[in-house]
């Protein structure tokens, strides 16, 4: 930042560079109402170029700094619209799931709402009468879950508090590369771009799924081949962003901070960060193949003797299979870069607010390494379906089963934690205990699936569905909710409403569970993932109803997140002025002002001591900040 930039309030400087954001992203995604105009097309591009550019120049200071809290918030407003965007597809999901025969409800809501959508979205209705096309349900449910897991979910856990959280809780003056963070940051609008520019070509965006199985992701036309460039750039992204991590943790450490003295905070995103060390190039290098395979026609993943629509394919050698072992050995372990860093951040959260230290410290970390480790040997229990060997299916049944120990540790010593503590019900808690239950519901029907003859079974049905919602909204999106309401009194210097976020909180964990639930009984009831009319089989004919109700839960859900935006953005600007240590928290971003200035501290810190001692005998205070002597 400049040197103007460094002389203003740091809570004004933080407010405009959300509105800074707010302002960018407005111009970047407003070719999207293209869809709305296509007859305006051209001249909506060449105007929003025009106006991004001016606005890029003027706001040029708030926009590319290399601040590394600057670079966090960015993050975090880019992921939260994202996140936006992705649950907006989700609505439309339901509501075609909820009345996937609507027009014999000509008279009532459900059939007004389809003819609306029609009217906005007429692509997507080529037959008329509000009745959706299968193909563009396939295009909803892809890039719903291509946008929440690659531009919201992993941008918000590991993107905005890697960046943000890192220097603070280390002592560190700013990420060891600054410059190479700020452009892990500016990858992504272009990822964004490429993967949404689908929307717009004759053939749609992408529709294969966000697992992009061959050999369908390869005959899908251009709104795919823009899904693989795009998730190919944010990969890049994503290993700027955990090499800055690893060296950052490694090297800029304050004097006294070992590395058993870290927050487990720090712990989850430093072992996440070698996870995507390890697992994203493998991802990147079998897209590059996908990617020949679908404009080159070469033939990685073709075999031969392929027909489709009844033209026999010139390919040979290729092998199915290998795409789905490349891509798995990749998004298991993504599974756990999602997961990781909510359990750092329930590891920060439940000491804070239970007054006590952290149950069985040294064993959470060794758990965390236990899972990374582990999460690179399960990957084809995704595969127990593909008529694998009885034999090795076993082995990847029997290492699924294991990697849920260290989970289990994880949950006891955070049970353990609250045992007798003197537990404070604040918002950030709640969202904490929330993602701590919802795991493990998420956690023990992945046990269901991880045995080979009930995944035979289950597998492709809606419990799996179930699943990993439970894991990746129950657990991911709550610990985000928790690290978000936590940390908001640091990043931007004022408290978040406490009534609100306890009122979002409610409602979000009483309609993610009634959508989600349910969607274990259809599992069991046979009913298929990725189903666009299950009126269509006999053996669905009784789950209409609940799919109802679902859908009408799902619309609850989403409408409790306004919630959230406006709690945000109304104590953004006029929320109640925050102390430096509001919640009497011990790691060292808190000993510095809220928000912190450039450079964080204004002397260097030494650490005395772990991060997690609450009521530590023969003290005044029920807390010991770790830059403190005893």
């Amino acid at each position: 930042m400049d040197a103007h930039a460094h002389a203003s309030d740091p809570a004004r400087q933080m407010r405009a560079v959300v509105g800074s954001q707010l302002i960018f992203l407005t111009l970047f995604l407003l070719p999207l109402l293209g869809l709305l105009f296509p007859a305006h097309l051209s001249k909506i591009v060449i105007g929003d170029g025009l106006l991004l550019g001016i606005v890029a120049v003027l706001l040029r200071t708030r926009l590319f700094s290399t601040d590394h809290k600057v670079i966090g918030v960015q993050f975090l407003i880019t992921s939260l619209v994202m996140l936006f965007i992705g649950g907006s597809l989700a609505m439309l999901i339901r509501l075609q799931l909820g009345w996937p025969q609507h027009v014999k409800y000509a008279q009532g809501w459900p059939h007004q709402a389809f003819l609306v959508l029609e009217k906005i979205l007429p692509g997507g209705f080529p037959s008329g009468g509000g009745i959706m096309d299968a193909g563009f349900y396939n295009m909803l449910f892809t890039m719903h879950g291509s946008i929440m897991i690659f531009f919201a979910i992993i941008p918000l856990l590991v993107g905005v508090f890697g960046n943000y959280l890192i220097p603070l809780k280390i002592g560190a003056g700013d990420m060891a590369f600054p410059k190479l963070n700020a452009i892990s940051y500016w990858l992504m609008p272009p990822a964004i771009a490429i993967v949404c520019a689908g929307f717009f070509m004759q053939s749609g965006a992408a529709a294969a799924g966000w697992t992009a199985y061959a050999p369908l992701s390869t005959t899908l036309g251009p709104g795919q081949v823009c899904w693989i460039v795009g998730v190919i750039v944010l990969g890049v992204s994503s290993i700027m962003g955990a090499v800055n991590y690893l060296t950052t943790i490694i090297n800029l450490r304050a004097p006294g901070m070992s590395f058993f003295r870290l927050p487990l905070a720090i712990w989850a995103l430093f072992i996440t960060a070698v996870m995507v060390l390890l697992a994203t190039p493998v991802l990147a290098s079998a897209l590059i193949l996908l990617l020949l395979d679908t404009t080159l026609h070469t033939s990685f993943f073709l075999p031969a003797g392929m027909v489709i629509d009844g033209v026999a394919q010139a390919h040979s050698g290729g092998q199915v299979l290998l795409w789905q072992h490349l891509f798995w050995f990749y998004s298991h372990p993504a599974v756990y870069i999602m997961i990781l860093p909510a359990m750092g951040i329930a590891s920060e959260i439940l000491p804070v607010f239970a007054r006590k230290p952290l149950f069985g410290y040294r064993s959470m970390v060794y758990a965390i390494m236990g899972i990374a480790g582990l999460g690179f040997l399960v990957w084809a229990h995704h595969m127990f379906a593909s008529g694998m060997n009885p034999t090795l299916g076993t082995s990847f049944m029997a290492s699924t089963m294991v990697i849920a120990l260290p989970s289990a540790i994880k949950t006891f010593n955070w049970l353990g934690t609250l045992w007798r503590g003197s537990i404070r019900l604040t918002t950030p808690m709640l969202h904490a205990l929330a993602f701590v239950s919802m795991f493990v519901i998420g956690g023990l029907t992945g046990i269901f699936a991880a045995a080979s003859p009930v995944d035979l079974y289950l597998h492709d049905t809606y419990f799996i569905v179930g699943h990993l919602h439970y894991v990746l909204f129950g657990g991911s999106l709550f610990g985000i909710f928790a690290g978000i309401t936590f940390w908001f009194p640091k990043m931007f210097g004022r408290m978040l409403n406490e009534t609100l976020g306890k009122i979002h909180w409610a409602l979000t964990l009483i309609f993610f569970n009634a959508v989600m639930f349910p969607m274990f009984i259809l599992g069991i009831a046979g009913m298929p993932r990725r189903i666009y009319d299950y009126t269509s089989y006999a053996h669905l004919a009784h789950v209409g109803g609940l799919n109802r109700m679902m859908s009408l839960a799902a619309f609850c859900l989403g409408a409790a997140q306004f919630i959230f935006i406006v709690n945000f953005f109304w104590n953004l600007c006029f929320g109640k002025k925050a102390e430096d240590n509001p919640w009497q928290a011990n790691t060292l971003e808190w000993a510095t002002t809220s928000p912190p200035p450039h450079g964080n501290f204004p002397t260097p810190l030494t650490v005395y001591h772990g991060p997690y001692e609450y009521s530590v005998p023969g003290r005044t205070d029920d807390w010991l900040p770790q830059h403190m002597k005893a």
